[in-house]
């Protein structure tokens, strides 16, 4: 039986599983690990929201880049068949008009930052979010923390500049790595980007099986 080992772990909190609404924001070298990762672990409804295709340097991390210039969510569609897609560039007028009200879990894994800082100041009770991923090596730094506690990551910090100036006070965690960037150019590893996926995946089955979750 396909998810028989998850219904052994999850035991009767696995159908809360299959009858949750996740929608992950962004499907390349995080995001698409989050969504291996829900979709194997039983998540049923899962919406993908990208407006990116592959390309050849997307090869070294992303899950489905063997299909260079196809869609991201058109490709990803034919690996999970049974996913929700929308092709769309995620921007502030995006986040301004769709409602994202009805998911019980919010995965962020863009960089962008305008539109990011308006997810989190929009959801972020509902919302698992990503800060750098790029230019590291070690899986073992990444940890779910404040983002006003977050360091040693510079897309981190323009985050919390962004928040801090539309006055935003929550308590709200976010996925980061304490490790230094090791490069200044645009290096990756998937020892690293596909453990923040992993990572979010974790956080947001732990959120759905909780009685705390915010629906």
């Amino acid at each position: 039986m396909r998810y028989k080992r998850c219904k052994d772990l999850f035991g009767e909190d696995f159908k809360t599983l299959q009858q949750s609404k996740v929608i992950i924001l962004g499907v390349g070298g995080v995001g698409g690990y989050a969504l291996d990762c829900l979709y194997k672990s039983g998540v049923t409804d899962i919406t993908i929201v990208d407006y990116d295709i592959f390309e050849v340097s997307n090869q070294n991390r992303q899950i489905g880049s063997e299909a260079i210039g196809v869609s991201k969510v058109k490709h990803l569609k034919t690996l999970y068949p049974n996913i929700k897609t929308i092709e769309q560039k995620i921007d502030i007028d995006w986040v301004e008009n769709f409602d994202m009200s009805s998911y019980d879990i919010i995965i962020d894994a863009i960089d962008d930052i305008k539109p990011k800082v308006q997810i989190i100041n929009k959801y972020y009770k509902k919302l698992i979010s990503s800060t750098g991923s790029a230019k590291r090596i070690n899986p073992l730094d990444i940890e779910y923390i404040d983002i006003f506690k977050t360091y040693n990551d510079p897309f981190a910090k323009k985050i919390r500049e962004e928040l801090k100036k539309i006055k935003f006070n929550k308590k709200f965690k976010v996925v980061f790595s304490s490790e230094l960037p090791k490069s200044k150019e645009l290096g990756s590893f998937v020892g690293v980007t596909g453990s923040f996926g992993l990572a979010m995946c974790s956080v947001a089955i732990k959120k759905l099986l909780s009685e705390k979750t915010i629906k």
